[in-house]
């Protein structure tokens, strides 16, 4: 069951949203707790345990340190609550990719291969595994209590808007929230407008653009002109954005429905002019966790300048493998850390002088070849098609053109993707205001309703095509199962 689904629109999130109204506010946890179970129980049944295994283990651990009476058995409980959660996720997520790899060397070397290896990989273990761990370290840390309500801890590791897609949630970000959070009229209001929001940048955007995307890159490369392989990673470039940064704009619309408010994930990480820029502006929760869990602890950016280059590209290959067990994951992280690295020596200071749409430029250029590593499974496919973005060894233009996958309504969508993936608003703020300094008795001819009820009118057309678009697709893809 996913947010965009017929299921979730139209039965669980109302009966979920009525639940929380008519209940007293003691009995809301554990109502939210069970409606999280049954969201996650739909797609994974059996593998609830699993879920439910990391809640009893971090909840046992967080006892543990409250009651440790020194700092060598608080390190211990530390370490051994990291080892669980770690050991976890390798097992379910990595336990295939480790022995098939420990086989192909053994192999090499004349020895017997290992058996093969199959696990399943349970929706969103790598988010709520880091939630579990933000918890422990927290506590570790002085910076949040223990959590002594088992349905509490257990609510804030499966807290249904951000269990399968995150935002990653830090406990201490919402220790006092599960105690107590109120929902006004105001605030339920604004929670509705941002789930239509990512609703319509999912339904919209995201699935027309992903179509695109998945014909061209089914393709063999050798099949595709140049411009046609730029479009399908440009297309999946727009389509990973607004399918991530539309999950995240449900999850804080629905978190603050249920009064939880949930700290931003995305700010227009296309338009950043570094790539230390973007992952200020991508997956921001993720990219802070890593910073204040690893690579602050690593040493950070105060050390010498080659322990400096080499945190980063532990924190980068680290994220990539944390998003899917496959050797392109790790090429994806470690080509962001290689660029995060040069951007710290003399090659960062020249891109800073720079003229700003040519630091853009690089900026994508980047990203781009990165994103091929991210959505090819295979290395020597991913290769072929970065031979045929440079133009060696495609087909003609003539033999596969860029108008076959795009026409008139998807061009359309392309336009207003790339337009969208700018932040306007201050730009539009400014002009505003500019306008009313000069011409104030053109803003006092404007109803003080006029903006709002364009805002609204906005908000019911894209609501209204977006369900149009989750009753009639078929196209619906769940791009997180890898995650």
């Amino acid at each position: 069951m996913v947010f965009s689904s017929p299921i979730f629109l139209f039965l669980f999130l109302p009966l979920a949203l009525l639940g929380n109204f008519l209940l007293p506010a003691r009995a809301r946890n554990a109502f939210l707790l069970a409606a999280s179970l049954l969201f996650y129980a739909w797609g994974e049944v059996f593998y609830v345990l699993v879920m439910l295994a990391s809640i009893a283990a971090n909840y046992a651990c967080g006892l543990l340190l409250a009651r440790a009476a020194t700092p060598r058995g608080r390190r211990l409980v530390l370490w051994a609550a990291v080892a669980f959660n770690l050991g976890l996720l390798g097992w379910f997520k990595y336990g295939g990719f480790l022995a098939a790899n420990v086989g192909a060397a053994l192999a090499a070397l004349g020895f017997a291969p290992l058996p093969a290896v199959e696990t399943h990989l349970p929706i969103g273990i790598s988010f709520f595994t880091f939630q579990a761990m933000s918890y422990v370290i927290d506590l570790y840390r002085g910076q949040a209590a223990v959590q002594r309500s088992p349905v509490n801890l257990a609510l804030y590791v499966s807290l249904f808007p951000q269990l399968i897609a995150g935002p990653i949630v830090r406990y201490h970000d919402v220790a006092a929230q599960l105690l107590r959070r109120h929902v006004d009229l105001d605030g339920f209001a604004e929670g509705v407008r941002r789930f239509v929001v990512g609703l319509g940048k999912k339904m919209l955007l995201a699935n027309t653009l992903g179509e695109v995307a998945d014909q061209i890159m089914a393709l063999d490369p050798a099949a595709l002109s140049a411009p046609v392989a730029w479009l399908g990673i440009g297309c999946y470039a727009l389509q990973i954005y607004f399918d991530f940064s539309g999950y995240s704009d449900m999850a804080i619309g629905l978190g603050r429905m249920f009064g939880f408010r949930f700290l931003e994930n995305f700010d227009h990480p296309y338009a950043a002019a570094s790539m230390r820029e973007f992952w200020r502006r991508w997956h921001i929760s993720l990219s802070t966790w890593f910073r204040d869990y690893l690579y602050i602890p690593l040493g950070g950016g105060r050390a010498a300048p080659w322990r400096v280059a080499l945190n980063l590209w532990i924190v980068f290959l680290l994220c990539g493998l944390w998003h899917g067990a496959s050797w392109n994951f790790v090429i994806w992280g470690a080509l962001h850390g290689l660029f995060l690295s040069l951007e710290r020596t003399a090659f960062g200071r020249l891109v800073d002088r720079l003229w700003r749409p040519l630091r853009h430029g690089y900026v994508l250029l980047v990203v781009l070849v990165a994103w091929v590593f991210f959505r090819v499974e295979a290395l020597p496919q991913a290769l072929d098609y970065l031979r045929t973005m440079a133009g060696v060894g495609a087909a003609t233009v003539k033999a596969m053109s860029v108008e076959t996958f795009l026409p008139r309504e998807k061009l359309l969508m392309l336009l207003a993707a790339a337009a969208l993936a700018l932040p306007w608003a201050p730009a539009l703020g400014r002009a505003r205001a500019l306008l009313a300094r000069r011409w104030p008795q053109a803003g006092r001819a404007v109803p003080a309703w006029g903006p709002e009820a364009l805002r609204a009118l906005g908000l019911l057309a894209v609501l209204g095509l977006s369900l149009l678009h989750v009753a009639s697709a078929t196209y619906n893809p769940f791009i997180y199962f890898r995650f």
